[in-house]
């Protein structure tokens, strides 16, 4: 597999360059967690980044990694062209009258 190195920024990795595997597209995921062991044995804790553009390189497009502190997931399913919005209750139409 390929990959590419791949810098950091914010966080603990703040200028850390590291080598990522790129997909079978050519391009890195679109977030990358690290999980960090807690010194006393208790959970670890997971750093996350998110994958954003650092510009266009000769043939191809260059990603960076920047530090999500919330670390939540955007979207949480796929953005289907033929779903409802999450507004409306599922299974209820929209009703103008009240």
């Amino acid at each position: 597999m390929k990959s590419e190195d791949t810098p950091f920024e914010g966080g603990p990795m703040d200028g850390r360059v590291l080598p990522v595997l790129l997909g079978l597209t050519g391009h890195p995921p679109k977030t990358y967690r690290i999980p960090v062991p807690d010194p006393h044995g208790g959970a670890p804790t997971v750093l996350v980044y998110r994958r954003v553009s650092r510009g266009q390189g000769r043939l191809t497009r260059r990603w960076k990694y920047v530090h999500d502190p919330a670390g939540e997931r955007r979207g949480g399913r796929p953005g289907w062209p033929w779903r409802r919005p999450d507004a409306t209750p599922h299974g209820k139409p929209d009703d103008a009258d009240g």
